[in-house]
């Protein structure tokens, strides 16, 4: 077993030298502070069900996942409320309550010790909500489950005592991962549609900027070179003027791949302005960092495919396993316009 960490040691020296009247202050005080008059809303609140249970949840601030601590404590077999005048079950060095009992404590890892701490919020109806971060629930469960295994290889058993938490531990691992937390949460709160607008926001955040950059050449003259070889047209490298139906092919060959939403963005940022034109490159729109090296990587990638092609159709059909489109049950269908400059 390894040696306590002296906070730790300072935690429970400090426990048994309090009265029971100055733990009812430290516990009054750490009430009032953790109720701050500034703590984060609860942007979304939901339930869902939990095998025998149904545990409460919210999304806090931006996107913090939260599971509420009674129902967190019943997801682990645990049916205890907090102490009246406390607001959340803990001991005086701040360990919760669920993983408090000395018997535990030789399966806890430091990184688990540093994320237990209670999560304060306001309710959507404007009261005190208190949990814990959803995640935590699995690697509590680990502890549980670390528990009975040194039993029954040491004593052949499980303590009575522990044996319901034990196989709610049981139950929750067998029913979810931490990725499978985060999930549920989201679909009991309705987050995943907000989750997707942020990714989107994100993403544009990366890709594009508002303003336009200095133009620079990004689409090689083989892109088009191989575009018109396929379709069997001849090719004539001295002009700029192309069938109007290559900025639809650009469009879906790139910028439909690229990245979700990117061609939205795009057309936002730079719409048509006159039939057929655009007041600059939608190139233009990217930004040096991260947005203008992953379009030359995507662009070189589809040349490549361009050039490895005998016929259209099995360019098309290697475009869609080497890039499938995002989302591409809802994408609306690409019609005709003018003519516009691709690129």
């Amino acid at each position: 077993m390894a040696e306590k960490a002296p906070q730790a040691k300072g935690g429970e020296a400090r426990a048994k030298s309090l009265t029971d009247a100055r733990r009812r202050e430290i516990a009054q005080k750490a009430a009032i502070a953790r109720w701050a008059p500034d703590l984060p809303k609860a942007r979304l609140e939901g339930d869902m069900p939990f095998g025998d249970v149904t545990i409460s949840c919210a999304i806090v601030g931006v996107d913090t996942r939260v599971i509420t601590q009674a129902t967190f404590l019943r997801a682990l077999g645990r049916s205890r409320s907090p102490k009246a005048g406390t607001g959340v079950l803990s001991t005086v060095d701040e360990l919760p309550f669920f993983l408090a009992s000395d018997v535990f404590k030789p399966f806890i890892t430091k990184e688990l010790l540093e994320s237990t701490k209670p999560i304060f919020y306001i309710t959507i109806g404007g009261g005190r909500g208190v949990g814990y971060d959803a995640r935590l629930l699995p690697d509590v469960a680990e502890v549980y489950l670390r528990f009975r295994d040194h039993h029954l290889a040491t004593f052949g058993k499980v303590p009575k005592r522990y044996e319901a938490m034990v196989r709610a531990a049981d139950a929750a691992m067998r029913g979810l991962a931490k990725v499978g937390i985060v999930a549920l949460v989201d679909e009991a709160t309705g987050f995943q549609d907000i989750r997707a607008k942020d990714a989107l926001a994100k993403i544009f955040t990366e890709f594009l900027v508002e303003e336009r950059q200095k133009w620079t050449q990004t689409f090689p003259l083989e892109f088009y070179r191989e575009i018109f070889r396929l379709r069997g047209w001849e090719w004539k490298p001295w002009t700029t003027r192309r069938p109007q139906v290559i900025a639809l092919w650009t469009n879906d060959f790139v910028y439909d791949r690229l990245a979700p939403g990117v061609t939205e963005e795009l057309n936002r940022l730079n719409p048509i302005t006159s039939p057929g034109q655009r007041s600059s490159k939608n190139t233009q729109w990217f930004n040096e960092e991260r947005g203008h090296p992953k379009l030359k990587e995507h662009i070189a990638g589809v040349s490549a495919l361009l050039r490895a092609a005998d016929n259209w159709n099995s360019f098309k059909s290697a475009l869609k396993r080497a890039y499938p489109k995002f989302n591409e049950t809802f994408e609306l269908p690409l019609t005709g316009g003018g003519a516009k400059k691709s690129g």
